[in-house]
């Protein structure tokens, strides 16, 4: 599990699920990204494919902003799929996008700050510009 800080200084855990911890005390809340996680904590799910995309991508756009109010409010969040790098990557930079940073930049600073190999699909790169609203005119409804 690795602390991440968000570029408004907030902190989310991000990890993978050889890393679940079903009794972490760090964890007020789970986003996560892969429906094999079953959490029996506070959690949401987001049913999404490794290395592709949300399969209702409006619905994950509601809970990643959720999430992220969470964490805002001072709630510990932990975000997860299975191997804790695209997908997990792709919402800590939409959770980016959310703290005023633009999706390319928003890409950047989570590959810089939490892991080179995050964001590991152009079409999560796409994603994150559809998150954060920023046409791409080749996106349809995010699941490019």
């Amino acid at each position: 599990m690795a602390e991440v800080r968000l570029p408004d200084g907030n902190i989310v855990n991000a990890s993978s699920i050889a890393e679940r911890r079903p009794d972490d005390p760090n964890r007020d809340f789970g986003l996560y990204l892969d429906l094999r996680w079953e959490p029996d904590w506070p959690a949401d799910l987001i049913d999404w494919p490794d290395f592709g995309l949300p399969a209702d991508p409006e619905i994950a756009r509601a809970q990643i902003t959720s999430a992220y109010r969470r964490v805002q409010a001072g709630k510990r969040v932990e975000v997860g799929c299975l191997g804790g790098r695209g997908r997990t990557g792709t919402v800590l930079a939409c959770f980016a996008t959310l703290c005023g940073l633009s999706p390319e930049d928003a890409v950047n600073y989570v590959r810089t700050n939490y892991h080179p190999a995050a964001v590991e699909t152009a079409a999560q790169e796409r994603w994150v510009a559809w998150f954060a609203g920023v046409d791409q005119g080749d996106t349809d409804e995010g699941n490019a």
